[in-house]
């Protein structure tokens, strides 16, 4: 019986199916184990091999545990809602959901064949009423949440409420846009809309006006991700910075926590030093420096305080709402202009940008502690999203000030003994204080650490500012002109938001006639008929941003078929938190920080009994594609060989790599792939056209894309795992190289040939000899490690050794062959489900028990011991690992070589280090 890859994935995939194999119930008897990959943006393009790297590592990962011991929760759904779907919506006039549907089928289509572990009774589409149902609620639990900074927790809106009816602002110590100061009294005479205002201050999903990244020709709000260099990744249209009245979510109050939660996870630390870096905490101070002849302040946070008598120049954002306020008519005109021109820039590449610009606003600050009148100037290189968006520059002692004062001939004051300024900036942080003092405050002399302590005492006392804590972490805009999104649960009564009752949810997105803006610029929802509420109030028409939907999918997945809750008590109870979760590093800025707040939101709530959800954290890297290259010879259609390239001005042209194997390309499907090739000649070397080769990015362009549903027609599905684990480390970005797959299908083959020579089954009873039961406990010891330390690649290779050993023994006892099965399971489900029922037994190889090895089993029997004659080693003997003094020396001695040396001498010593060498002294 030859091994027939297609008869048995497709008789094992149907058999999985049938027996519900994978469907998984809390089982208290168990312990639990949460696996979750990074759910997919179903594309129109379907998977290509560098999509499965994760799976299979956490598909591996998913059938150890269970075989273990462990009830395993193994999900997976897709992420189905955003700007591509919508944007091919627009193109060709077919409804998103009929495309995003026809993918999800594709994609349901294409891990199917690879043979993963997943629970598809547990499947969730984040554009499915059902699951944005308890997106909405979410949503609704933050508007009706404040953030208060003495509990250290969410609490709800209605207790803000009740305190300002009774105190005002007093001792309110609560996250928040800005500081505001009310009596009760005050409070109580205020108007509906004014009591909104002010609580939107303070909720958690709040309206305000934000800097955005707009793009007028998508007409839509983009995340920075989907900008690059001032254009969207999507159309490459024009992107501008625009301030927008958007919904947005309190992040930054959780900042503190987010940072304090990464010392309690397992993530590697250079994920999480990017995530510290994001967050961004800082000590420092606040200060108010007025302007001149105005009652206009800038407040700015500083995390030096002691460097103001250095400040030479003072810097707005130029989306700071100071730039409006303190800009001279005489200088709006340029200001204008500078603003016309930064504002395509996203803040993401204005802080990798070295370029220097700005424009001087006209106005002059005063230095509180001085009394000196400093220009301000308007600058890209501050962010608006850092601190107040307003900077005191010192450029002696920060790079991009002293860059700034050198473009622009301002003065630089070094404030540090012995500080050399004059080609670059003194950055070190300790040192002596010069140049230092006021007549209130005298810093000179002072160290660096004390001058800092003694300038926030100082400017608390005199009024000046106050010692803070700060965070580059900015709240998240949550509004969207999209269509192609969940709709927000909140209708406007006389201009005032206010939220549906939680019983009418889901809000269900409405048909329109386009997926485009209105005529009059409002988003998509604009078009919608009757896009209100029964009592006629206006729905809103923004959509939520993609992260919606996948910042809490890993909890409903846990009982995704709950109408009354997002989870159940009982389901989070048991499952608890995710154990791994297996994605790429690109979503460490994005969804990870989204997740891990969303969490921490639902925590305070008591809707999940975690603070943090995701345990463990692998970054799987990326497989690159392997790009093919024909040379043709210029102004001809004639191809030359590689390796005869050199004798011809050629042209490289990238080909498709599905036409070539082994680096060989098939001249005749050459022809046939592009009419301008229908007549291409050849100039073959060996008889063959061999092409050159690249490592690149896995594009279509490139024609380096491989589609896995032809690896797996032709290898198997179990080939196509095996390979995408032996490529290489799972963090690790490797080359796509279809050269190295025959040879993995060959092990294959070569393990079938341990069970079958032709029909008959070679599985015997009879007891395995001691190098089998060695080769097979050293596999146990070796494959057992590597899956715990995900180093799945050199499994592989211990895999192929193994299979070498048994096959030059002649092993063939079900004693060897048993556990051998259960252990290449994970890697290959369907030669390993196949192999267990022809071992006889009749229960999926998924409910077998993981082997332990037995340590007797490898101690070794023999050792290999080199013979040296004066110090020099000449030749290798083999004897019992147990052998005594005498045996070893008598051993050495009657070797063949031995005589060589000794002969005309007297052996006069004979040293042994058992296990290890003899050396026998002759003279």
């Amino acid at each position: 019986m030859e091994y027939n890859h297609k008869e048995i994935e497709s008789r094992w995939q149907q058999y999985w199916k049938d027996h519900k194999t994978y469907k998984t119930e809390i089982d208290r008897s168990r312990p639990k184990y949460y696996v979750l990959d990074m759910f997919p943006y179903p594309s129109g393009a379907g998977l290509h091999v560098g999509h499965p790297l994760g799976y299979i590592a956490s598909d591996i990962y998913s059938r150890y545990k269970r075989l273990n011991g462990f009830n395993v929760l193994h999900p997976m759904g897709y992420d189905s809602y955003g700007l591509p779907a919508e944007q091919y919506a627009i193109q060709t006039g077919q409804h998103p959901e009929k495309t995003t549907f026809e993918n999800i089928d594709r994609y349901r289509s294409q891990l199917d064949k690879i043979g993963f572990c997943y629970d598809w009774d547990r499947e969730i589409r984040t554009c499915d009423p059902s699951y944005y149902k308890w997106t909405q609620w979410a949503f609704m639990k933050m508007f009706e949440h404040y953030y208060d900074r003495n509990a250290d927790k969410a609490m709800p809106v209605a207790d803000l409420i009740a305190h300002f009816e009774k105190s005002g602002t007093e001792g309110v110590n609560a996250a928040c846009g800005k500081d505001m100061e009310f009596t009760a009294e005050e409070w109580k005479g205020m108007s509906p809309k004014e009591k909104s205002d002010t609580l939107m201050n303070y909720r958690i999903a709040f309206l305000a006006d934000t800097m955005v990244n707009w793009c007028p020709k998508l007409g839509t709000v983009l995340a920075n991700d989907e900008v690059s260099e001032g254009v969207s990744l999507r159309g490459g249209y024009p992107v501008e910075q625009k301030l927008m009245y958007q919904w947005c979510l309190r992040v930054s109050a959780y900042a503190q926590r987010l940072l304090d939660g990464l010392d309690t996870i397992d993530w590697t630390d250079s994920l999480k030093e990017t995530q510290r870096n994001w967050i961004g905490r800082s000590e420092g101070a606040e200060m108010r420096f007025p302007i001149a002849g105005s009652d206009v302040e800038l407040e700015i946070f500083t995390t030096r305080a002691d460097t103001v008598f250095g400040v030479t120049f003072m810097v707005l954002a130029p989306e700071s709402v100071y730039v409006d306020m303190i800009t001279t008519p005489e200088q709006r005109g340029a200001v204008d202009a500078y603003l016309d021109e930064v504002k395509h820039k996203t803040e993401r590449e204005r802080m990798i940008d070295k370029k220097v610009s700005g424009v001087f606003t006209g106005a002059y600050a005063v230095n509180p502690l001085t009394g000196k009148n400093i220009p301000v100037w308007v600058s890209d290189y501050v962010l608006a999203g850092y601190g107040t968006g307003a900077i005191m520059a010192v450029p002696a002692h920060d790079s991009r000030d002293y860059a700034f004062a050198r473009h622009f001939n301002l003065p630089v004051i070094p404030l540090i003994e012995g500080a050399d300024v004059s080609e670059e900036s003194f950055d070190a942080k300790s040192g002596k204080m010069i140049n230092s003092a006021s007549a209130e405050l005298d810093l000179n002399g002072m160290e660096v650490k004390d001058a800092i302590a003694t300038t926030k005492k100082f400017i608390e006392e005199k009024g000046i500012g106050k010692v803070k804590v700060n965070y580059r972490l900015r709240d998240a805009i949550f509004s969207r002109q999209r269509y192609w999104g969940e709709p927000f649960p909140v209708y406007y009564k006389d201009g005032i938001p206010t939220l549906l009752p939680e019983e009418s949810l889901p809000l269900e997105l409405p048909e329109v006639d386009k997926f485009l803006p209105t005529e009059t610029g409002e988003p998509p929802l604009g078009r919608a008929k009757n896009w209100k509420t029964a009592e006629g109030y206006p729905l809103e028409l923004n959509t939520m941003p993609g992260f919606a939907g996948s910042s809490a999918y890993y909890l409903r997945y846990m009982d995704p078929k709950n109408d009354k809750a997002l989870v159940s008590e009982e389901a989070d109870g048991y499952w608890q938190d995710v154990d791994l979760y297996i994605g790429g590093t690109e979503h460490a800025t994005g969804h990870l920080i989204y997740s891990r707040f969303w969490n921490k939101f639902l925590y305070d709530l008591g809707v999940v009994c975690r603070d943090e959800p995701f345990r463990k954290l692998v970054n799987q890297g990326m497989i690159q594609g392997r790009s093919n290259f024909v040379y043709r010879i210029k102004d001809t259609n004639t191809f030359v060989s590689a390796g005869l390239r050199k004798e011809y001005d050629t042209t490289p042209i990238h080909v498709d790599v599905n036409i070539v194997s082994n680096d060989v390309l098939d001249t005749e499907k050459f022809r046939a792939w592009r009419p301008e090739f229908k007549d291409a000649e050849f100039i073959l070397e060996d008889g063959k056209y061999v092409c050159g080769y690249a490592v690149e990015k896995m594009s279509k362009s490139m024609f380096n894309v491989v589609n896995p549903d032809d690896i797996v027609e032709r290898y198997g599905a179990d080939t196509l795992r095996l390979y995408e684990m032996f490529l290489g480390p799972i963090e690790a970005s490797k080359p796509w190289d279809t050269n190295g797959i025959d040879g993995v299908n060959r092990f294959l083959r070569k393990l079938w040939s341990l069970f079958y020579k032709g029909d008959n089954l070679l599985v015997s009873d009879e007891p395995a000899s001691k190098d089998a039961l060695k080769a097979v406990h050293k596999l146990i010891k070796k494959v057992t490690a590597d899956i715990e330390s995900f180093s799945y690649n050199t499994s592989v290779a211990a895999f192929m050794i193994c299979v070498n050993e048994l096959t030059q023994l002649k092993c063939h006892s079900r004693e060897a062959l048993e556990p051998l099965v259960v252990l290449i399971a994970p890697f290959a489900p369907h030669i390993a489900e196949e192999l267990w029922h022809v071992l006889g037994h009749d229960t999926t190889v998924c409910d077998a028990k993981w082997p332990v090895h037995n340590e007797e089993y490898l101690v070794e029997s023999t050792v290999t011991m080199a013979v040296s004659f004066n110090g020099k080693a000449r030749y290798n003997i083999k004897v019992p690992a147990d052998a005594p003094r005498e045996e070893i020396e008598k051993t050495a001695l009657e070797h063949e070589g031995a005589a060589k040396w000794i002969e005309g001498k007297q052996i006069r010593k004979i040293i042994v280090v058992p296990g290890k060498i003899v050396n026998i002294v002759v003279g």
